[in-house]
Order: C-alpha cells, then sequence, then structure tokens
C-alpha cells in the first residue's frame, strides 16, 4: 500500500492529469536600443527637460535684471530731468521782470539824480541773474554770432557794412535757455550785408 500512496504523491509529467504550470521563461538580456521606437530618441531624458527649462528660467532673470537696471536708470534720469527743470514755469514767469528791469535800468541812466538809486536797481537784477543762472538759466545775447533760427527770432533785417551777412546785428530782446532747453528765443535784428550803393 505503500507504494500505491508514493505513486499517488510522486507526479510524473508524462502521465499527470493535472495542468502543470508554465514554467518562468529564461531571462534574456534585452537590448534597449534595439527595442525602442525610432521616435524615443527625439524625446528629451527628464534630465535634458530639467536643463532647457534651467536655462530658460536663467535667460528670464537675467532679462528682468536687466530690465530693472534700465528701468532704475529710466527713474533716476527722469527724476534729474525733473529737478532740472522743476523751476521752468517760474523762471518763465520771471523773464518779463528782467526785461522790464533792464529797460528801466537802461532809461534811468541818463538821469542825474537817479545815479545812486540806478546803482541799486543794478545790485538788484544781478543778484537775481546770478540767482537764476544758478538754477540753470542762460542769457542769449547773440550780437556778432551767425543767425540761429533754433535760437534767434527775427525781427528786421538791415544792411551793415560791419557785420557779415546773416549775422545777428542788435538784440532787441534778450533769449534764455534753461539747462539746454530754449524757453525763448532772442529777438534780433540781422544783417543784410553791405548795403548797395
Amino acid at each position: 500500500m505503500n507504494h500505491v500512496f508514493s505513486f499517488m504523491t510522486d507526479k510524473d509529467p508524462a502521465t499527470s492529469t493535472e495542468p502543470t504550470e508554465p514554467s518562468e521563461p529564461a531571462e534574456v538580456p534585452i537590448d534597449a536600443s534595439a527595442e525602442a521606437p525610432a521616435n524615443a530618441e527625439v524625446e528629451p531624458t527628464a534630465l535634458e527637460k530639467a536643463q532647457a527649462e534651467a536655462s530658460e528660467m536663467k535667460t528670464r532673470y537675467l532679462r528682468s535684471v536687466a530690465d530693472l537696471e534700465n528701468y532704475r536708470k529710466r527713474i533716476t534720469r527722469e527724476k534729474q530731468d525733473l529737478l532740472r527743470n522743476a523751476s521752468s514755469s517760474v523762471i518763465e514767469a520771471l523773464l518779463p521782470v528782467l526785461d522790464n528791469m533792464s529797460l528801466g535800468l537802461q532809461a534811468a541812466e541818463n538821469h542825474e539824480g537817479a545815479k545812486e538809486v540806478v546803482a541799486g536797481f543794478q545790485m538788484v537784477s544781478e543778484q537775481l541773474r546770478k540767482a537764476l543762472a544758478d538754477q540753470g538759466l542762460e542769457t542769449l545775447q547773440p550780437e556778432g554770432e551767425a543767425f540761429d533760427p533754433n535760437l534767434h527770432e527775427c525781427i528786421a533785417q538791415q544792411p551793415s557794412a560791419d557785420v557779415p551777412e546773416d549775422h545777428v546785428m542788435q538784440t532787441v530782446r534778450a533769449g534764455y535757455r534753461l539747462n539746454e532747453r530754449l524757453l525763448r528765443a532772442a529777438n534780433v535784428i540781422v544783417s543784410s550785408g553791405p548795403p548797395t550803393e
């Protein structure tokens, strides 16, 4: 009986009617490049993607830094321009005062009793002109200079043997520039050249 029992416990694959489990196939080394599809080479790896993203972020960062620096420079330049030209409207309002002081001083110089008063007003006029010059005001008195339509306004033209043609003979009303910006053109008389006989 022993023998029968062993028969039942011993499994002979050739005679056994029980289904056998399939054996696991032996591992065969696979060449990844041989089985990879052709488009796998085109797809970047995670490292390449990260490097590309880092490069793009660096470029964005550098652009942002450059934009910020340009912004700072522009703001500084605008602030300087604003400070330089902030007094422009006040100075423009004082130009007729300067003109009238000059005209008044010229008229008073011919009066004998007004010499002391004229001297006082000349001092005040010079102080005012110096204070305005310290703010960047430049007086344009272009006698003898070539006529420049950007700085001068011709109100008359006269012949002159002494002044070359197209040069300023006389300044009727002074012009002014504030920090290289023209506030008012000088009113001038321009030479038309030697008189014809």
